[in-house]
């Protein structure tokens, strides 16, 4: 399989600033760019057999940029956990935005990913660097179900630590079996990415991310998420750019009434749900890449 280029952009943030990470496949000045925006707890290799996807099937150049966001990957570790929310995000977003030089952008994100996605396509306060052709939103919205949040709250953050990276696959596939059918070779490929050697040198690997990561995200509270539903709302009715809203029949993050009010609201989503999958489909079975090839390709 071919491996992407990996990159980075610097980043301001409240103290020095960071860098982060993105993996870049295709031609590195092709003007049709799909940037793709992985979950809490993953990282930009999560993408490569959609980006494989796309470069094979666009009838021209396509430039395919899949980043770490920050604090996972291959990107820094922030100093103050807090940074670890979407605000920071969407401001390292804009960063790789400018550093790209794209004309135009597709925008695909899968859960926080989808969330980073919302806050920059719909705020108003600073002007975006180049036009969005196109948003696809995967199994995510204005609204998420508090029993979802509370489930990823049980493992986000955990410091585990594996002998081999099978061993890790399968504690991963305990976590995450929502995700839909996959093949071993799938999952370890998957999986590969989502650990790194020990930092001690003994054997063995660890999760990539900073559990760090966890400290914002277990203070949010059932209040807290409900209140932030109506500025969710207004960042997705303020989006202009055609939307595809992906959904794992099963999922237990998106329910099927936001779904549908998303279909009539603001960009007026395209709704395509994927039976026998949950929280997040991986966009790596066929149906699944056909339905996303086809919207970002025409």
């Amino acid at each position: 399989m071919a491996e992407p280029k990996l990159n980075y952009v610097q980043c301001p943030d409240a103290n020095q600033g960071h860098r982060m990470a993105y993996w870049e496949w295709g031609a590195p000045e092709a003007a049709h760019v799909v940037v793709c925006v992985h979950g809490l707890t993953r990282q930009g290799r999560d993408f490569d057999v959609l980006a494989q996807a796309l470069i094979a099937r666009a009838a021209g150049p396509i430039r395919v940029v899949c980043p770490d966001v920050t604090g996972r990957g291959r990107s820094d570790f922030l100093t103050d956990p807090q940074g670890y929310q979407v605000p920071q995000y969407v401001g390292d977003m804009l960063a790789l935005l400018a550093q790209l030089h794209a004309t135009s952008i597709d925008w695909v994100g899968t859960s926080m990913g989808g969330l980073i996605g919302m806050g920059l396509l719909g705020q108003t306060v600073v002007p975006l660097p180049v036009a969005v052709r196109h948003l696809v939103l995967n199994d995510v919205g204005p609204v998420l179900q508090w029993q979802a949040i509370e489930r990823i709250g049980t493992y986000v953050g955990r410091t585990l630590r594996f002998d081999s990276l099978q061993q890790a696959a399968d504690a991963l596939w305990a976590i995450a079996s929502s995700f839909g059918p996959h093949t071993p070779a799938q999952w370890l490929e998957l999986t590969r990415h989502m650990v790194k050697p020990l930092a001690s040198g003994e054997s063995g690997v660890t999760l990539h991310y900073d559990p760090a990561i966890a400290v914002p995200f277990r203070q949010i509270t059932q209040e807290a998420a409900q209140q932030g539903e109506a500025a969710l709302w207004q960042l997705y009715d303020q989006i202009q750019a055609p939307t595809l809203l992906l959904r794992g029949a099963d999922s237990d993050l998106l329910s099927i009434d936001t779904a549908q009010q998303m279909a009539q609201r603001g960009p007026r989503a395209r709704l395509v749900e994927f039976a026998g999958v949950g929280h997040a489909p991986t966009l790596i079975a066929p149906d699944q890449l056909e339905v996303v090839t086809s919207f970002l390709l025409g």
